[in-house]
């Protein structure tokens, strides 16, 4: 009845459990309540409706408003239980002989403020405090298994952009190619959905834009925006035609499995401007310094400095992830089981890189009235550098 074939290993879920427990030890917090659809996938290896109770001297429970069957079908873990309502998630725990300890974390950076008061007053004369943090520190060091279907997710956006050439021709709208290749992707096991944590993100597949579209800003918190389909999306592909020489970019993310790899290739009926051409290959010469450069230990703040003291001494610093007040200041980020992750290679930042984070690197430059080049690979820290995942030309393809 269920597709099963991807599950989480029982090995998987066990160590991050005991990653979680050791966090939350080392904070002085007696248990976590885990109710976010990506950490109960990370944690439980299902995202159906529920909450995960993680004490940290005793073994958790899940407990599952709705889909019961399924939860138990799809998680490894030893106690699932039905649950009515939050309201009695207390009850339940009694019930199971668990005592709530005085403070409980909870993931108060996605948790909806209504839900905030309900578990309040659940959970009277207790102390309910953010561990949206340890969470994503616990979820930023990839396993084995992870790396593996991220390595995997990035074969497949390989294939996604090899069938472009296929697809692309002049007057085409961005939407129509947009339709063709997400139809290519489906078929290759694209899930669909791609989350992200921060409060309104929202995307689908990526930015598929041609030309000026390109340069067009919008609210996302991305290099790039797109004119979409109407305001109620305001990103992305639009119904412009694509027209012969200039840039097309495929920024798209291929999930598979709840893996993600993040993907930008550009495109171009006949050759592009040659000063747009020299600008990609800037690119690529600040996405080799960074893969050089970004070794365990060093600050993920650092990165971003690098990048942009590159791009000043190449001369594309006016371009570099934006335009004046619409650039974003950050040259990548992490990446997982959400487009968000730990680290951020942004201004400021101080977390440091670790061996197996998992980074989407994008350095690229925005031309107002031009369009859009540069680069974006899913890459994995290593005592080396970065090891990029996906194997697809780096270099513009021109049709």
């Amino acid at each position: 009845m269920y597709n099963t074939d991807a599950n989480t290993p029982r090995s998987e879920i066990d160590q991050r459990i005991e990653k979680l427990g050791k966090q939350l030890e080392e904070n002085s917090i007696g248990a976590a309540l885990v109710v976010q659809r990506a950490d109960l996938l990370y944690f439980a290896g299902t995202i159906q409706e529920a909450h995960l109770y993680v004490p940290v001297d005793d073994e958790p429970i899940l407990m599952v408003f709705k889909s019961l069957d399924r939860a138990i079908a799809e998680s490894s873990l030893r106690r699932i239980v039905p649950l009515a309502s939050p309201k009695a998630v207390p009850d339940m725990l009694d019930q199971y002989g668990y005592k709530v300890p005085p403070v409980i974390g909870m993931e108060l950076d996605v948790l909806p403020a209504n839900l905030y008061f309900t578990y309040q007053k659940v959970f009277e004369e207790k102390n309910l405090v953010d561990i949206s943090h340890l969470i994503r520190l616990v979820r930023a060091i990839k396993s084995p298994y992870e790396i593996d279907m991220m390595r995997r997710a990035a074969k497949r956006s390989d294939q996604v952009a090899a069938c472009v050439p296929e697809l692309l021709r002049e007057g085409i709208t961005e939407l129509e190619l947009a339709g063709k290749i997400e139809a290519e992707a489906r078929k290759l096991g694209h899930q669909g959905i791609v989350r992200m944590r921060y409060w309104g993100g929202e995307v689908f597949y990526g930015h598929l834009m041609a030309g000026p579209s390109g340069a067009v800003p919008s609210f996302p918190r991305s290099p790039t925006g797109g004119s979409g389909a109407s305001p109620a999306v305001a990103q992305g592909p639009g119904f412009r035609p694509i027209q012969r020489h200039e840039p097309v970019m495929l920024d798209y993310v291929f999930a598979l499995n709840g893996y993600y790899s993040d993907h930008t290739r550009i495109f171009s009926i006949g050759e592009p401007a040659d000063e747009l051409v020299a600008a990609h290959t800037a690119m690529l010469d600040v996405q080799a310094l960074i893969k050089k450069e970004a070794k365990p230990g060093v600050k993920s703040g650092d990165i971003y400095e690098l990048a942009i003291e590159r791009t000043r001494t190449l001369g594309y610093d006016k371009y570099f992830m934006g335009v004046g007040d619409e650039r974003v200041r950050f040259v990548g980020h992490g990446i997982g089981i959400e487009l968000d992750e730990y680290p951020f290679l942004a201004s400021g930042q101080s977390l440091e890189l670790q061996e197996n984070m998992t980074l989407a690197l994008e350095p690229k430059l925005i031309f107002p009235g031009q369009g859009v080049v540069g680069i974006e690979n899913t890459h994995r820290v290593t005592e080396n550098g970065l090891e990029q995942f996906g194997q697809f030309q780096d270099e513009i393809v021109v049709i």
